[in-house]
Protein backbone atom coordinates (compact mmCIF):
# COMPACT_ATOMS: atom_id res chain seq x y z
CA UNK A 1 0.00 0.00 0.00
CA UNK A 2 1.30 3.47 -0.85
CA UNK A 3 2.03 5.42 2.33
CA UNK A 4 0.00 8.61 2.69
CA UNK A 5 3.08 10.79 3.15
CA UNK A 6 4.34 9.79 -0.32
CA UNK A 7 1.25 11.21 -2.03
CA UNK A 8 0.96 14.75 -3.27
CA UNK A 9 -2.28 16.59 -2.65
CA UNK A 10 -3.19 16.38 -6.35
CA UNK A 11 -2.60 12.62 -6.43
CA UNK A 12 -4.62 12.13 -3.25
CA UNK A 13 -7.49 14.02 -4.82
CA UNK A 14 -7.25 12.02 -8.09
CA UNK A 15 -7.27 8.68 -6.26
CA UNK A 16 -10.19 9.76 -4.06
CA UNK A 17 -12.23 10.80 -7.10
CA UNK A 18 -11.45 7.50 -8.87
CA UNK A 19 -12.57 5.43 -5.89
CA UNK A 20 -15.71 7.48 -5.46
CA UNK A 21 -16.55 7.15 -9.17
CA UNK A 22 -16.62 3.37 -8.96
CA UNK A 23 -20.11 2.03 -8.81
CA UNK A 24 -19.75 -1.28 -6.99
CA UNK A 25 -23.43 -1.30 -6.05
CA UNK A 26 -24.49 -1.05 -9.71
CA UNK A 27 -21.88 -3.66 -10.75
CA UNK A 28 -23.20 -6.07 -8.12
CA UNK A 29 -26.80 -5.54 -9.25
CA UNK A 30 -25.92 -5.92 -12.95
CA UNK A 31 -23.80 -9.05 -12.44
CA UNK A 32 -26.58 -10.65 -10.36
CA UNK A 33 -29.10 -9.99 -13.14
CA UNK A 34 -26.84 -11.57 -15.75
CA UNK A 35 -26.19 -14.62 -13.59
CA UNK A 36 -29.97 -15.08 -13.39
CA UNK A 37 -30.17 -14.85 -17.21
CA UNK A 38 -27.35 -17.38 -17.57
CA UNK A 39 -29.30 -19.76 -15.37
CA UNK A 40 -32.32 -19.63 -17.71
CA UNK A 41 -32.78 -21.99 -20.67
CA UNK A 42 -35.20 -19.61 -22.39
CA UNK A 43 -35.97 -15.92 -22.13
CA UNK A 44 -39.31 -14.15 -22.27
CA UNK A 45 -40.00 -11.80 -25.18
CA UNK A 46 -39.30 -8.79 -22.95
CA UNK A 47 -36.08 -10.30 -21.60
CA UNK A 48 -34.86 -11.10 -25.12
CA UNK A 49 -35.58 -7.56 -26.30
CA UNK A 50 -33.74 -6.07 -23.33
CA UNK A 51 -30.77 -8.38 -23.90
CA UNK A 52 -30.59 -7.39 -27.57
CA UNK A 53 -30.50 -3.68 -26.75
CA UNK A 54 -28.08 -4.20 -23.88
CA UNK A 55 -25.71 -6.26 -26.03
CA UNK A 56 -25.57 -3.62 -28.77
CA UNK A 57 -24.94 -0.95 -26.14
CA UNK A 58 -22.17 -2.95 -24.46
CA UNK A 59 -20.40 -3.71 -27.72
CA UNK A 60 -20.64 -0.06 -28.76
CA UNK A 61 -19.41 1.32 -25.42
CA UNK A 62 -17.14 -1.36 -23.98
CA UNK A 63 -16.04 -3.94 -26.60
CA UNK A 64 -15.61 -2.35 -30.03
CA UNK A 65 -18.22 -0.27 -31.89
CA UNK A 66 -16.87 -1.65 -35.17
CA UNK A 67 -18.58 -4.97 -34.44
CA UNK A 68 -21.96 -3.24 -34.32
CA UNK A 69 -21.40 -1.92 -37.84
CA UNK A 70 -19.98 -5.19 -39.15
CA UNK A 71 -22.40 -7.82 -37.85
CA UNK A 72 -25.26 -8.71 -40.20
CA UNK A 73 -27.33 -9.66 -37.13
CA UNK A 74 -27.58 -5.98 -36.12
CA UNK A 75 -30.56 -4.00 -37.37
CA UNK A 76 -30.09 -0.93 -39.53
CA UNK A 77 -29.47 1.95 -37.18
CA UNK A 78 -27.79 -0.42 -34.73
CA UNK A 79 -30.59 -0.40 -32.16
CA UNK A 80 -31.11 -4.15 -31.84
CA UNK A 81 -29.25 -7.36 -32.59
CA UNK A 82 -30.05 -11.04 -32.86
CA UNK A 83 -28.18 -12.35 -29.83
CA UNK A 84 -26.86 -15.89 -29.85
CA UNK A 85 -28.22 -17.71 -26.83
CA UNK A 86 -28.13 -21.51 -26.84
CA UNK A 87 -27.41 -24.66 -28.80
CA UNK A 88 -30.51 -26.50 -29.99
CA UNK A 89 -28.97 -29.60 -31.55
CA UNK A 90 -25.65 -30.81 -32.90
CA UNK A 91 -26.02 -28.64 -36.00
CA UNK A 92 -28.28 -25.81 -34.86
CA UNK A 93 -28.51 -22.98 -32.34
CA UNK A 94 -31.11 -20.43 -31.27
CA UNK A 95 -30.97 -16.71 -30.68
CA UNK A 96 -32.41 -15.11 -27.55
CA UNK A 97 -35.78 -14.68 -29.26
CA UNK A 98 -36.01 -18.41 -29.99
CA UNK A 99 -35.27 -18.31 -33.75
CA UNK A 100 -33.32 -21.40 -34.85
CA UNK A 101 -30.43 -21.38 -37.32
CA UNK A 102 -28.60 -24.14 -39.17
CA UNK A 103 -24.93 -23.48 -38.51
CA UNK A 104 -22.91 -23.50 -41.72
CA UNK A 105 -20.16 -21.35 -40.24
CA UNK A 106 -19.24 -23.74 -37.47
CA UNK A 107 -17.52 -21.08 -35.37
CA UNK A 108 -14.94 -20.75 -38.19
CA UNK A 109 -14.40 -24.49 -37.93
CA UNK A 110 -14.63 -25.33 -34.21
CA UNK A 111 -17.82 -27.41 -34.17
CA UNK A 112 -16.61 -30.50 -36.04
CA UNK A 113 -18.28 -32.87 -33.56
CA UNK A 114 -21.35 -30.65 -33.33
CA UNK A 115 -22.70 -28.11 -30.88
CA UNK A 116 -22.65 -29.25 -27.24
CA UNK A 117 -21.59 -32.77 -28.17
CA UNK A 118 -22.81 -34.85 -25.20
CA UNK A 119 -19.65 -36.94 -24.85
CA UNK A 120 -17.36 -33.89 -24.91
CA UNK A 121 -19.60 -31.97 -22.52
CA UNK A 122 -19.74 -34.94 -20.13
CA UNK A 123 -15.94 -35.26 -20.11
CA UNK A 124 -15.58 -31.59 -19.19
CA UNK A 125 -18.28 -31.80 -16.50
CA UNK A 126 -16.70 -34.94 -15.03
CA UNK A 127 -13.30 -33.27 -14.92
CA UNK A 128 -14.83 -30.11 -13.44
CA UNK A 129 -16.17 -32.15 -10.50
CA UNK A 130 -12.63 -33.17 -9.71
CA UNK A 131 -10.37 -30.27 -10.72
CA UNK A 132 -10.61 -27.38 -13.20
CA UNK A 133 -7.01 -26.13 -13.37
CA UNK A 134 -3.74 -27.68 -12.29
CA UNK A 135 -1.21 -26.29 -9.84
CA UNK A 136 1.52 -26.18 -12.51
CA UNK A 137 4.10 -27.96 -10.33
CA UNK A 138 3.00 -31.60 -10.49
CA UNK A 139 2.66 -33.70 -13.62
CA UNK A 140 -0.90 -33.48 -14.93
CA UNK A 141 -2.05 -36.78 -16.48
CA UNK A 142 -4.53 -35.54 -19.09
CA UNK A 143 -1.93 -33.44 -20.86
CA UNK A 144 0.21 -36.56 -21.24
CA UNK A 145 -2.76 -38.60 -22.48
CA UNK A 146 -3.66 -35.95 -25.08
CA UNK A 147 -0.06 -35.69 -26.30
CA UNK A 148 0.07 -39.47 -26.78
CA UNK A 149 -3.24 -39.46 -28.65
CA UNK A 150 -2.01 -36.72 -30.96
CA UNK A 151 1.09 -38.76 -31.67
CA UNK A 152 -1.11 -41.78 -32.41
CA UNK A 153 -3.44 -40.06 -34.89
CA UNK A 154 -1.12 -37.65 -36.75
CA UNK A 155 0.83 -38.76 -39.83
CA UNK A 156 4.41 -39.98 -39.91
CA UNK A 157 6.89 -39.37 -37.11
CA UNK A 158 5.15 -36.44 -35.39
CA UNK A 159 5.55 -37.24 -31.69
CA UNK A 160 5.97 -34.46 -29.12
CA UNK A 161 3.32 -31.82 -28.44
CA UNK A 162 3.09 -28.43 -26.80
CA UNK A 163 -0.47 -27.70 -25.71
CA UNK A 164 -1.69 -24.09 -25.75
CA UNK A 165 -4.98 -22.22 -25.89
CA UNK A 166 -5.48 -21.27 -29.53
CA UNK A 167 -4.38 -21.64 -33.14
CA UNK A 168 -2.28 -18.50 -32.94
CA UNK A 169 -0.41 -19.93 -29.94
CA UNK A 170 0.12 -23.20 -31.81
CA UNK A 171 1.60 -21.29 -34.76
CA UNK A 172 3.83 -19.19 -32.48
CA UNK A 173 5.17 -22.35 -30.85
CA UNK A 174 5.74 -23.94 -34.27
CA UNK A 175 7.66 -20.91 -35.51
CA UNK A 176 9.82 -20.87 -32.38
CA UNK A 177 10.57 -24.57 -32.79
CA UNK A 178 11.67 -23.93 -36.38
CA UNK A 179 13.84 -21.00 -35.28
CA UNK A 180 15.60 -22.85 -32.47
CA UNK A 181 16.13 -25.91 -34.66
CA UNK A 182 17.53 -23.92 -37.56
CA UNK A 183 19.75 -21.46 -35.74
CA UNK A 184 22.73 -23.83 -35.41
CA UNK A 185 22.67 -24.20 -39.20
CA UNK A 186 22.30 -20.46 -39.75
CA UNK A 187 18.69 -20.85 -40.88
CA UNK A 188 16.26 -18.24 -39.61
CA UNK A 189 14.09 -17.16 -42.56
CA UNK A 190 10.41 -18.17 -42.58
CA UNK A 191 8.55 -18.44 -45.88
CA UNK A 192 4.76 -18.17 -45.98
CA UNK A 193 2.22 -17.81 -48.78
CA UNK A 194 0.26 -14.89 -50.14
CA UNK A 195 -3.35 -15.32 -49.04
CA UNK A 196 -2.33 -17.29 -45.96
CA UNK A 197 -3.68 -16.73 -42.49
CA UNK A 198 -1.79 -17.92 -39.42
CA UNK A 199 -2.94 -15.63 -36.60
CA UNK A 200 -2.54 -12.08 -35.36
CA UNK A 201 0.11 -12.11 -32.64
CA UNK A 202 3.36 -10.51 -33.80
CA UNK A 203 5.08 -13.71 -34.93
CA UNK A 204 2.04 -15.31 -36.54
CA UNK A 205 0.96 -11.98 -38.05
CA UNK A 206 4.34 -11.78 -39.75
CA UNK A 207 3.38 -14.97 -41.59
CA UNK A 208 -0.21 -13.85 -42.25
CA UNK A 209 -0.62 -12.17 -45.63
CA UNK A 210 -3.49 -9.65 -45.44
CA UNK A 211 -2.21 -6.07 -45.65
CA UNK A 212 -5.00 -4.50 -43.57
CA UNK A 213 -4.01 -6.70 -40.61
CA UNK A 214 -0.26 -6.14 -41.09
CA UNK A 215 0.22 -2.46 -41.94
CA UNK A 216 -0.95 -0.96 -38.62
CA UNK A 217 1.68 -2.96 -36.72
CA UNK A 218 4.71 -2.64 -38.96
CA UNK A 219 7.58 -3.23 -38.73
CA UNK A 220 6.73 -6.82 -37.96
CA UNK A 221 9.12 -9.62 -37.01
CA UNK A 222 12.04 -9.69 -39.43
CA UNK A 223 13.05 -12.64 -41.56
CA UNK A 224 9.72 -13.44 -43.24
CA UNK A 225 9.14 -13.83 -46.98
CA UNK A 226 5.91 -14.44 -48.91
CA UNK A 227 5.43 -16.35 -52.15
CA UNK A 228 2.31 -17.07 -54.25
CA UNK A 229 0.33 -20.04 -52.91
CA UNK A 230 0.46 -23.04 -55.21
CA UNK A 231 3.50 -21.82 -57.18
CA UNK A 232 6.21 -24.38 -56.42
CA UNK A 233 8.66 -22.85 -58.94
CA UNK A 234 8.50 -19.49 -57.18
CA UNK A 235 8.98 -21.19 -53.82
CA UNK A 236 12.06 -23.01 -55.13
CA UNK A 237 13.62 -19.82 -56.50
CA UNK A 238 12.92 -17.93 -53.27
CA UNK A 239 14.42 -20.61 -51.03
CA UNK A 240 17.45 -20.89 -53.29
CA UNK A 241 17.92 -17.11 -53.35
CA UNK A 242 17.71 -16.93 -49.57
CA UNK A 243 20.37 -19.62 -49.24
CA UNK A 244 22.64 -17.87 -51.76
CA UNK A 245 22.63 -14.59 -49.79
CA UNK A 246 23.13 -16.22 -46.39
CA UNK A 247 19.54 -15.99 -45.22
CA UNK A 248 18.92 -19.72 -44.82
CA UNK A 249 15.31 -20.86 -44.64
CA UNK A 250 14.32 -22.39 -41.31
CA UNK A 251 10.80 -23.31 -42.37
CA UNK A 252 8.04 -23.02 -44.93
CA UNK A 253 4.62 -22.58 -43.27
CA UNK A 254 1.52 -23.34 -45.35
CA UNK A 255 -2.14 -24.18 -44.93
CA UNK A 256 -3.05 -27.43 -46.75
CA UNK A 257 -6.10 -25.50 -48.00
CA UNK A 258 -6.18 -21.75 -47.48
CA UNK A 259 -9.21 -21.20 -45.26
CA UNK A 260 -9.37 -17.46 -44.67
CA UNK A 261 -7.83 -16.99 -48.10
CA UNK A 262 -11.15 -18.13 -49.56
CA UNK A 263 -11.08 -21.96 -49.50
CA UNK A 264 -8.18 -21.98 -51.96
CA UNK A 265 -7.20 -25.48 -53.09
CA UNK A 266 -3.57 -26.18 -54.05
CA UNK A 267 -2.81 -27.53 -57.52
CA UNK A 268 -2.19 -31.27 -57.88
CA UNK A 269 1.29 -32.31 -56.78
CA UNK A 270 2.03 -28.99 -55.07
CA UNK A 271 2.72 -30.29 -51.58
CA UNK A 272 4.83 -33.19 -52.80
CA UNK A 273 7.02 -30.62 -54.57
CA UNK A 274 7.08 -28.40 -51.47
CA UNK A 275 8.31 -31.39 -49.45
CA UNK A 276 11.06 -32.02 -52.01
CA UNK A 277 12.18 -28.38 -51.90
CA UNK A 278 12.27 -28.36 -48.10
CA UNK A 279 14.30 -31.59 -48.08
CA UNK A 280 16.74 -30.30 -50.71
CA UNK A 281 17.55 -27.14 -48.75
CA UNK A 282 17.15 -28.47 -45.21
CA UNK A 283 14.06 -26.40 -44.38
CA UNK A 284 11.24 -27.61 -42.17
CA UNK A 285 7.67 -27.91 -43.46
CA UNK A 286 5.07 -26.53 -41.04
CA UNK A 287 1.49 -27.55 -41.83
CA UNK A 288 -1.02 -25.13 -40.35
CA UNK A 289 -3.99 -27.48 -39.89
CA UNK A 290 -5.78 -25.21 -37.42
CA UNK A 291 -8.84 -25.02 -39.70
CA UNK A 292 -8.34 -28.07 -41.94
CA UNK A 293 -7.59 -30.60 -39.20
CA UNK A 294 -9.71 -32.93 -37.08
CA UNK A 295 -11.67 -34.48 -39.95
CA UNK A 296 -12.84 -31.30 -41.67
CA UNK A 297 -11.73 -32.24 -45.21
CA UNK A 298 -12.69 -35.92 -45.19
CA UNK A 299 -9.41 -37.14 -43.70
CA UNK A 300 -8.34 -36.71 -40.08
CA UNK A 301 -5.73 -34.24 -41.38
CA UNK A 302 -5.73 -32.57 -44.77
CA UNK A 303 -2.06 -33.34 -45.46
CA UNK A 304 -3.10 -37.00 -45.74
CA UNK A 305 -4.85 -36.16 -49.02
CA UNK A 306 -1.45 -35.28 -50.46
CA UNK A 307 0.56 -38.14 -48.94
CA UNK A 308 3.00 -35.65 -47.41
CA UNK A 309 4.38 -35.71 -43.88
CA UNK A 310 5.12 -32.32 -42.30
CA UNK A 311 7.86 -31.75 -39.75
CA UNK A 312 5.61 -29.62 -37.55
CA UNK A 313 1.81 -29.48 -37.45
CA UNK A 314 -0.35 -26.80 -35.82
CA UNK A 315 -3.83 -27.68 -34.52
CA UNK A 316 -6.65 -25.86 -32.69
CA UNK A 317 -10.28 -24.87 -33.36
CA UNK A 318 -12.12 -28.23 -33.52
CA UNK A 319 -9.61 -29.90 -31.17
CA UNK A 320 -11.63 -28.62 -28.20
CA UNK A 321 -14.86 -30.17 -29.46
CA UNK A 322 -16.67 -26.85 -29.58
CA UNK A 323 -16.64 -26.82 -25.77
CA UNK A 324 -13.19 -25.62 -24.68
CA UNK A 325 -10.45 -23.49 -26.28
CA UNK A 326 -7.26 -25.43 -26.98
CA UNK A 327 -4.41 -25.48 -29.48
CA UNK A 328 -1.45 -27.76 -30.01
CA UNK A 329 1.74 -27.96 -32.01
CA UNK A 330 3.21 -31.40 -32.63
CA UNK A 331 6.67 -32.04 -34.06
CA UNK A 332 9.17 -34.76 -34.82
CA UNK A 333 11.41 -35.75 -31.91
CA UNK A 334 14.62 -34.37 -33.44
CA UNK A 335 12.99 -30.95 -33.75
CA UNK A 336 11.11 -30.82 -30.46
CA UNK A 337 14.22 -32.07 -28.63
CA UNK A 338 15.57 -28.50 -28.79
CA UNK A 339 13.03 -27.76 -26.04
CA UNK A 340 14.23 -30.72 -23.90
CA UNK A 341 17.20 -29.09 -22.07
CA UNK A 342 14.99 -26.30 -20.74
CA UNK A 343 11.30 -27.28 -20.69
CA UNK A 344 10.48 -23.75 -19.49
CA UNK A 345 11.82 -22.12 -22.63
CA UNK A 346 8.26 -21.91 -23.97
CA UNK A 347 5.39 -22.21 -21.50
CA UNK A 348 1.79 -21.19 -20.87
CA UNK A 349 -0.23 -20.80 -17.68
CA UNK A 350 -3.57 -22.07 -18.97
CA UNK A 351 -2.48 -24.20 -21.92
CA UNK A 352 -2.95 -27.93 -21.40
CA UNK A 353 -5.33 -27.40 -18.49
CA UNK A 354 -7.39 -30.42 -17.39
CA UNK A 355 -10.73 -29.12 -18.72
CA UNK A 356 -9.39 -28.41 -22.21
CA UNK A 357 -7.49 -31.68 -22.35
CA UNK A 358 -10.58 -33.61 -21.26
CA UNK A 359 -12.53 -31.94 -24.09
CA UNK A 360 -9.82 -32.76 -26.65
CA UNK A 361 -9.55 -36.40 -25.53
CA UNK A 362 -13.31 -36.81 -25.87
CA UNK A 363 -13.26 -35.05 -29.25
CA UNK A 364 -10.68 -37.47 -30.64
CA UNK A 365 -12.74 -40.36 -29.28
CA UNK A 366 -15.91 -39.09 -31.00
CA UNK A 367 -14.14 -38.43 -34.32
CA UNK A 368 -12.77 -41.98 -34.37
CA UNK A 369 -15.74 -43.86 -32.92
CA UNK A 370 -18.32 -42.15 -35.13
CA UNK A 371 -16.02 -42.07 -38.18
CA UNK A 372 -16.70 -38.38 -38.69
CA UNK A 373 -13.83 -37.75 -41.15
CA UNK A 374 -15.31 -40.41 -43.45
CA UNK A 375 -18.75 -38.90 -42.91
CA UNK A 376 -17.41 -35.46 -43.85
CA UNK A 377 -16.17 -36.90 -47.14
CA UNK A 378 -19.52 -38.52 -47.95
CA UNK A 379 -21.80 -35.63 -46.88
CA UNK A 380 -19.36 -33.12 -48.36
CA UNK A 381 -19.58 -34.69 -51.82
CA UNK A 382 -23.39 -34.63 -51.62
CA UNK A 383 -23.49 -31.04 -50.38
CA UNK A 384 -20.95 -29.73 -52.92
CA UNK A 385 -22.80 -31.31 -55.84
CA UNK A 386 -26.10 -29.69 -54.83
CA UNK A 387 -24.52 -26.32 -54.05
CA UNK A 388 -22.99 -26.26 -57.52
CA UNK A 389 -26.32 -27.21 -59.12
CA UNK A 390 -28.02 -24.18 -57.56
CA UNK A 391 -25.18 -21.66 -57.71
CA UNK A 392 -24.40 -22.08 -61.38
CA UNK A 393 -27.97 -21.03 -62.23
CA UNK A 394 -26.84 -17.58 -61.11
CA UNK A 395 -23.70 -17.12 -63.17
CA UNK A 396 -24.15 -13.35 -62.93
CA UNK A 397 -23.37 -13.67 -59.19
CA UNK A 398 -21.30 -16.79 -58.61
CA UNK A 399 -17.76 -17.19 -59.91
CA UNK A 400 -16.96 -20.64 -58.47
CA UNK A 401 -18.03 -23.24 -55.91
CA UNK A 402 -15.17 -25.35 -54.53
CA UNK A 403 -13.87 -27.34 -51.62
CA UNK A 404 -13.41 -30.82 -50.22
CA UNK A 405 -15.13 -32.66 -47.40
CA UNK A 406 -17.11 -30.10 -45.40
CA UNK A 407 -14.71 -27.24 -46.09
CA UNK A 408 -16.59 -25.56 -48.92
CA UNK A 409 -16.64 -22.07 -50.37
CA UNK A 410 -18.81 -20.03 -52.74
CA UNK A 411 -16.91 -17.23 -54.48
CA UNK A 412 -18.90 -14.31 -55.86
CA UNK A 413 -17.88 -11.60 -58.31
CA UNK A 414 -17.73 -8.94 -55.58
CA UNK A 415 -17.63 -8.49 -51.83
CA UNK A 416 -21.00 -6.72 -51.97
CA UNK A 417 -22.70 -9.73 -53.56
CA UNK A 418 -21.24 -12.09 -50.98
CA UNK A 419 -22.39 -9.91 -48.11
CA UNK A 420 -25.93 -9.56 -49.50
CA UNK A 421 -26.22 -13.33 -49.99
CA UNK A 422 -24.98 -13.90 -46.41
CA UNK A 423 -27.62 -11.48 -45.09
CA UNK A 424 -30.40 -13.21 -47.03
CA UNK A 425 -29.27 -16.61 -45.76
CA UNK A 426 -29.18 -15.28 -42.20
CA UNK A 427 -32.73 -14.00 -42.55
CA UNK A 428 -33.67 -17.49 -43.75
CA UNK A 429 -32.14 -19.17 -40.71
CA UNK A 430 -28.78 -20.19 -42.21
CA UNK A 431 -25.54 -18.87 -40.71
CA UNK A 432 -22.57 -18.40 -43.06
CA UNK A 433 -19.79 -15.81 -43.23
CA UNK A 434 -17.11 -14.48 -45.51
CA UNK A 435 -13.43 -15.18 -45.02
CA UNK A 436 -10.98 -12.72 -43.48
CA UNK A 437 -8.59 -12.60 -46.43
CA UNK A 438 -11.02 -12.96 -49.34
CA UNK A 439 -14.36 -11.32 -48.51
CA UNK A 440 -15.82 -12.33 -51.90
CA UNK A 441 -15.95 -15.94 -50.70
CA UNK A 442 -18.42 -17.24 -48.13
CA UNK A 443 -17.42 -20.40 -46.35
CA UNK A 444 -19.69 -23.38 -45.79
CA UNK A 445 -18.19 -25.19 -42.78
CA UNK A 446 -21.01 -26.91 -40.88
CA UNK A 447 -20.45 -29.48 -38.13
CA UNK A 448 -19.39 -32.84 -39.54
CA UNK A 449 -22.59 -34.17 -37.99
CA UNK A 450 -24.86 -32.21 -40.36
CA UNK A 451 -27.69 -34.29 -41.83
CA UNK A 452 -28.49 -34.59 -45.53
CA UNK A 453 -31.93 -33.11 -44.90
CA UNK A 454 -30.32 -30.04 -43.36
CA UNK A 455 -28.01 -29.75 -46.36
CA UNK A 456 -31.10 -29.80 -48.57
CA UNK A 457 -32.66 -27.00 -46.51
CA UNK A 458 -29.52 -24.90 -46.87
CA UNK A 459 -29.58 -25.37 -50.65
CA UNK A 460 -33.26 -24.42 -50.84
CA UNK A 461 -32.74 -21.23 -48.81
CA UNK A 462 -29.63 -20.43 -50.85
CA UNK A 463 -31.63 -20.72 -54.08
CA UNK A 464 -34.15 -18.17 -52.78
CA UNK A 465 -31.36 -15.90 -51.49
CA UNK A 466 -29.55 -15.94 -54.84
CA UNK A 467 -32.80 -15.18 -56.68
CA UNK A 468 -33.41 -12.18 -54.39
CA UNK A 469 -29.87 -10.84 -54.72
CA UNK A 470 -29.80 -11.50 -58.47
CA UNK A 471 -32.62 -9.00 -58.94
CA UNK A 472 -30.43 -6.31 -57.32
CA UNK A 473 -27.30 -7.04 -59.38
CA UNK A 474 -28.61 -7.27 -62.94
Amino acid sequence: MIEDKCLTQDLKKELKEKVESRNYKEALKYSKKMLEYIEKDDLTHEEAEWLGRDTVSNFRDYVNPGFVEYRKCVTEGGQFAAVEWKDSGLNTFKDASGKEYIDCLGGFGIFNVGHSNPKVKKAVKDQLKRQALHTQDLLDPLRGVLAKLLSDITPGKLQYSFIGNSGTEAVEAGLKLAKIYGQEKGKFTIIAAVGGFHGKSMGSLSATAKDIFRKPFMPLVSGYRHVPYGDADCLYKTVKSCEMVGEGVAAVILEPIQGEGGIIMPPAGYFKRVREICDEFGALLIADEVQTGMGRTGKMFCMEHYGVEPDIMCLAKALGGGIMPIGAVIAKKEIFSKFFPNPFIHTTTFGGNPLSCAAAIATINVLLEEKLPERAAEIGDYFLKNLKKVCYKYDNLVEEVRGIGLMLGIEFYSNEIGYEVSKELFAGGILVAGTLINAKTIRIEPPLTIEKGQCDTVVEVLDKALAEVSSKFK
